[in-house]
């Protein structure tokens, strides 16, 4: 029987648009992956999205800004954002009264 064994994937570098979030990897390909699946991306301002930091080796993204981490595996995996509807409502109604 074979198993099937899948390396850590590593982000080396990160990009956010308007409408997309670019990661590089180490192994060099790049993922591009809709903003609409990570709303605190989506609702942040292009300074808070430029603001990130690479965690756990590479293996991780924070936004310290946006409070924020997303797992490179989870990419691959195409799995987007897990945050409840409700923790968002009430992340939006804090940055409102932040304002």
């Amino acid at each position: 029987m074979n198993t099937l064994v899948i390396e850590r994937a590593r982000a080396q570098g990160v990009r956010v648009t308007d409408e997309e979030l670019i990661v590089e990897l180490e192994d060099g390909r790049t993922l591009s992956i809709p903003l609409a699946w990570f709303p605190r991306l989506l609702h942040g301002t292009p300074e808070e999205r430029s603001h990130w930091r690479l965690i756990g080796d590479g293996e991780g993204i924070h936004w310290p800004d946006l409070d924020e981490d997303i797992e490179v595996m989870h990419l691959l995996a195409g799995i987007p954002s897990r945050e409840s509807p409700r923790s968002l409502q009430k992340w939006l109604r804090n940055r409102q009264k932040g304002s």
